[in-house]
């Protein structure tokens, strides 16, 4: 355990930081925590820190004492809106890496246009937890090699991590996939937590501009209006211009912005 003084301002008393288990540090002023600092490995192996402090003095030494222990590079994720928070990190060197538009997505037919959406010839929607998994997984590898030998991979939401067994596939009963005869063409991932999100939605190089991912998309959202849910969100990169129009092109606003930054 790492105990490191310093005087706040906020009272004659020093404020103690100090980390509290492996990757957690608390800040406390007069035995009451006043700050707190995490740090976690995501999936893809990357570092992700975060601080809860009530003044600028405190983040600044919780992230002081947290870098001058953790190895480098090092990741964050805040809400593009809360400018302290942002500011708090560019003080201790982070600049920003990515930046995520949140859409809200209505799923009523009427209001999307998507009613009258037809399937591809050719082509079958299977349902959310009827696909198989093996060819699921197959389609996404495809698709994540696609992706990265255009764009980046980086052009893709962040929560999308590939995994070590190569996929990105973390439920494979959350996605419905548009068949071919022969093989799996796209697929769409829906999570319902608090709120349904689409967490991902992709089509083979080969069979874009089909209108595969607005029948994939007509599908997850007529399902989700069955439901009685009337809106989804989703997270699109600000370079991904093809997602924002398709998303805006149905009546999807945004509504804020991530951004993830790096040191």
């Amino acid at each position: 355990m790492n105990t490191k003084p310093f005087t706040s301002g906020l009272s004659e008393n020093a404020v103690m930081i100090t980390r509290v288990a492996d990757r957690q540090w608390h800040a406390l002023e007069d035995d009451l925590v006043v700050g707190r600092g995490h740090a976690e490995h995501r999936p893809d192996g990357r570092l992700f820190v975060s601080i809860d402090a009530w003044h600028d003095a405190i983040f600044d030494r919780l992230a002081e004492a947290m870098l001058a222990e953790l190895p480098a590079p090092l990741y964050t994720v805040v809400d593009e809106a809360d400018v302290e928070l942002t500011a708090g990190w560019r003080r201790a060197g982070f600049t920003i890496r990515r930046r995520e538009w949140e859409y809200v997505v209505p799923t009523d037919p009427r209001v999307t246009g998507l009613d009258e959406v037809l399937t591809p010839s050719g082509v079958t929607i299977v349902p959310a937890g009827q696909a198989d998994e093996s060819l699921l997984r197959a389609l996404d590898r495809a698709i994540h090699d696609e992706v990265e030998a255009a764009v980046g991979w980086q052009s893709m939401p962040a929560e999308v991590i590939r995994r070590p067994e190569g996929d990105t596939v973390v439920d494979p009963s959350k996605y419905a996939v548009a068949v071919a005869p022969d093989r799996y063409l796209g697929l769409i991932r829906v999570v319902r937590v608090k709120r349904p999100r689409i967490g991902l939605i992709a089509v083979r190089a080969d069979e874009q501009r089909r209108g595969i991912a607005r029948a994939l998309l007509a599908h997850a959202l007529g399902t989700l209006h069955r439901s009685g849910s009337a809106a989804a969100w989703t997270e699109v990169h600000e370079s991904n211009q093809a997602a924002s129009a398709l998303f805006e092109g149905i009546g999807a606003r945004p509504m804020s912005s991530n951004l993830e930054l790096v040191r």
